[in-house]
């Protein structure tokens, strides 16, 4: 039972005003620090086995803050990981348009009631389904190298972007691409996924100020087995 940890990274001067995407050289600010800062001391608890992230400034630096915590006991293995896959959904031309220029575009009610079905425009433009199943592939394998590296129980964390994290939250939850606007993830907030043999569990979901007891390590798997669900809701 691998438990994903996903981070959205913390503000930017860009972040709610402009679709800021793949935008170089993108820091966090103040606000962003400190919510970095505030996240990786909440979650100094918790033992991770590793830490990837978007290749992303805005997401390498929210991750330095988790590593960085004061209270971890020790640096996850490895330091931060990279990995492109959970890298930010390529919106193509739509890159550092302000989003209420962007709503008024035609492609924006497609983005909104069915996003399986749009590719973002341009040579850069990728597909909204592409950029799901890229980081719904580097979950897979990335829990996999997990429980490899540090056994079935291990805990490890994801720092990625708004829009992807949904994605994965909602191949999580078994829903199809075209709801995934119905999930919110905010900056610098928290969503945890436990995945068993048989289904993920989302555990916590947009979490931006939640105590962290209920993901250390503690006792094995429910009556009925790891992956089953408690019938009644359990305690």
């Amino acid at each position: 039972m691998i438990t994903l940890l996903l981070v959205r990274h913390g503000l930017t001067e860009l972040t709610g005003p402009v679709l800021a995407g793949w935008t170089p050289g993108l820091s966090l600010d103040g606000r962003g620090r400190a919510q970095a800062s505030a996240l990786g001391e909440r979650l100094a608890p918790v033992p991770l086995a590793a830490v990837v992230s978007s290749p992303l400034d805005r997401c390498l630096e929210t991750a330095g803050a988790v590593v960085s915590a004061p209270g971890r006991a020790a640096p996850p293995p490895g330091g931060i990981r990279p990995d492109e896959r959970f890298g930010e959904v390529r919106y193509g031309d739509w890159t550092g348009r302000p989003l209420k220029e962007l709503a008024e575009e035609p492609l924006w009610r497609v983005v909104q009631a069915h996003p399986s079905a749009v590719t973002f425009p341009g040579r850069e433009g990728e597909a909204m389904a592409a950029a799901q199943h890229r980081a719904v592939a580097a979950v897979r394998d990335w829990n996999a190298r997990i429980a490899a590296e540090a056994g079935p129980e291990a805990t490890y964390l994801v720092c990625s972007h708004g829009d992807i994290i949904k994605a994965v939250v909602a191949d999580a939850l078994g829903l199809h691409l075209d709801q995934f606007q119905r999930i919110q993830v905010d900056p610098a907030s928290l969503t945890v996924i436990r995945y068993t043999e048989l289904r993920p569990f989302v555990v916590r979901l947009n979490d931006t100020g939640g105590g962290v007891s209920g993901l250390l390590p503690g006792p094995g798997a429910p009556a009925g087995g790891e992956g089953d669900a408690p019938v009644g809701g359990g305690a």
